[in-house]
């Protein structure tokens, strides 16, 4: 029953997703003309969303990462608290298993054992829990994204619009042919009207 303070394992909180999407619009073909927000290429309505940029600048993204934080936080300080108290009692049992009888400790160890076993399942369910919830969250991220780009894509007209990261397919891309700020704006301005974004802190100092 050794570290009981070391109840939880990596609760994942990387939400970085990987929204690397590659949105194919089967929108009408354009062989000439100029993109309302990028240059014709190779006779294609072609324009790019810079992903990392995205993802930094989207308050939907920044308000359930800091969110799952602190729920991931309020985990870690609750199964720390919960383990030391255990431990306090198993230090206490040990102090006075020499004055017991047989049966007292034998019974004692027992519900120890069985409150060490409660621990392990809550923490098992509670990161369990908080997976599920980001992945939730991650589902509903794409969805929020995907969605908008479909609808400024309705206006455009384009064929592609590419997502665009270091390290990703895409090694080179015309500044151009960036539109990741419009799709923020969009985004931000959608997830303000939604009522759903957190309302920002109060600065004000209390006299």
């Amino acid at each position: 029953m050794n570290n009981n303070t070391s109840l939880i394992w990596n609760v994942v909180l990387s939400l970085a997703v990987a929204v690397l999407f590659f949105l194919h619009f089967s929108s009408k073909s354009s062989d000439t003309g100029a993109a309302a927000d990028g240059a014709v290429v190779a006779g294609r309505r072609t324009v790019y969303v810079q992903v990392d940029s995205l993802l930094k600048n989207y308050d939907f993204f920044k308000d359930t990462r800091k969110e799952l934080e602190n729920k991931n936080f309020q985990l870690e300080n609750e199964l720390t608290t919960k383990g030391r108290s255990l431990q306090n009692e198993v230090a206490f049992f040990q102090q006075r298993a020499a004055t017991m009888t047989p049966e007292q400790a034998r019974s004692t160890e027992a519900q120890l054992m069985k409150k060490q076993q409660d621990l392990m399942a809550y923490r098992d369910q509670s990161a369990q829990a908080l997976g599920q919830e980001e992945a939730k969250k991650n589902e509903e991220l794409y969805k929020n994204i995907r969605a908008y780009i479909e609808k400024y894509n309705k206006e455009n007209q384009f064929e592609y619009v590419l997502g665009y990261s270091l390290g990703g397919g895409i090694l080179f891309a015309n500044p151009s042919l960036d539109v990741t700020q419009k799709i923020i704006d969009g985004l931000n301005k959608e997830y303000k009207n939604s009522g759903k974004a957190a309302a920002p802190a109060d600065t004000t100092k209390k006299k």
